[in-house]
Order: C-alpha cells, then structure tokens, then sequence
C-alpha cells in the first residue's frame, strides 16, 4: 500500500506539528506502507521522510524540476521522480497511491488536497483523503465545509469524501480502512 502525504515544506513553526509528523513517517514505515509525498528535507516533508526512513519504511518523493533548486531534494529517498509542473505532480501522486493524509500546511498542501477531493467528486477514483486536524489546525476549514454544505454548494455525500481524525494513528488507521474496503467505510474518525 501506498499513502501520499500532503504537507508543508517550509520549517515547522509549532512542535506539535513536527512530533506530528514524525509519527505519521514512522507509523507508516511500522506497517509496511509506502510514503508518496513531495520530495523535500524541508519542513514537515522532510521530518516526515526522515521518520519513515529511519523506521526503515520506504519514501517516494515526486518534485517538479522547477522546484529542484529552489527547496532541497531529500538525499536518502528510496525512489525520487522528477516531474515538469505542479500539475504532474499531483497527477503521478494520485496514481500512485491508495489513499491520502494531510498534515497540517499551506496552499500547496490545500490545493493537492483539494485535487485528490474534487477528482473524487467527479467520479475519478475513490481513494479516501484524511485530514489531521492536529491542534485544530483545520476547524476553520472544516467549518467553512460544513456551512459550504450546509448553504448547498457541496452535496452532503461529497463533503464526506474529507475524512477528519484527530490523531496520526486515527488517520492511518480511516485511510488503511477505506483504501481497503470501499468508500462505505467513510465515516469522522
């Protein structure tokens, strides 16, 4: 199994979000699971590649070549891919994984969020997606989704397509769980 990771590569501001991190790259590492995520040393990325790595898991990263220079690539990846645009690589991501996590972080991390979200809207795939909502870094957002539903722009069933765990292991544990039975096992963890 295969889980891509959504999130920031600028340095951690808070602890919570680092020890965050480190947990996620080293409970996925503990069960075998393969981490897709955006090919940085930087920030959570790199906190969580180091995690996993260290816990002898294996880390894919996916970058655009415009970004190569720009943010460091991780040096100790077991599998690097190069990409032209941001695009591509959300695209190559959702190919390759069976599900998704997302940590706390900024527009990149929401806008690959919202791609794996809207692609499954539409019928793409259904692949689930899990927010840590770690220190109620999300609760704005979840409440702007909750009214968004609420006023009728989102159809109740696609609002359920943003799984919410409270905890790293609730949300390995919901992605594990949909990834292998279907979207009837979504439900808030």
């Amino acid at each position: 199994m295969r889980v891509g990771v959504f999130c920031g590569s600028r340095e951690i501001p808070n602890d919570i979000y680092r020890r965050a991190a480190a947990e996620l790259g080293r409970i996925l590492a503990e069960r075998g699971i393969d981490a897709v995520y955006g090919g940085s040393a930087n920030g959570s990325m790199g906190v969580v590649a180091n995690a996993a790595l260290q816990a002898g898991g294996s880390v894919i990263g996916v970058m655009p070549a415009f970004l190569v220079d720009r943010e460091k690539v991780h040096p100790a990846l077991t599998d690097l891919r190069i990409v032209q645009t941001l695009s591509e690589r959300k695209s190559l991501m959702l190919g390759l994984c069976d599900a998704f996590i997302v940590l706390p972080g900024g527009f990149g991390t929401l806008d690959e969020m919202f791609e794996v979200l809207t692609t499954a809207q539409v019928g793409l795939h259904s692949k689930p997606c899990v927010i840590v909502n770690i220190g109620q870094f999300f609760q704005h957002l979840i409440s702007f989704l909750d009214h968004a539903a609420g006023q009728g722009f989102v159809h109740p069933r696609h609002r359920m397509l943003m799984l919410e765990a409270r905890t790293v292991g609730a949300a390995v544990d919901a992605a594990c769980a949909v990834a292998a039975n279907g979207p009837q096992e979504r439900a808030s963890s």
